[in-house]
């Protein structure tokens, strides 16, 4: 496989993909990452943790629609020209 900017930008889609699919009760909360974890006091600047957390959850809130006409495109691109 070439080193393309298409193969870049399945890497990046593949990527995203593996941040929508962690379901929180599953899996997040089993490795310490659950929703009451990382929640800091009034004035504390968030720690990574509590960060990576945020991430995770805005992306599986609004790339979810995205995602979903994306990797058709991906599909349908991949089917017409291998």
């Amino acid at each position: 496989m070439a080193f393309t900017l298409y193969s870049l930008i399945q890497a990046a889609i593949l990527c995203v993909n593996a941040i929508a699919v962690l379901h929180e009760e599953r899996f997040l909360s089993k490795v310490g990452w659950g929703a009451d974890q990382g929640i800091g006091g009034f004035g504390d600047e968030p720690g990574i943790k509590s960060q990576l957390l945020n991430l995770v959850r805005s992306v599986r809130t609004v790339m979810r629609v995205p995602l979903i006409i994306v990797n058709s495109v991906c599909i349908v691109l991949l089917l017409l020209f291998g």
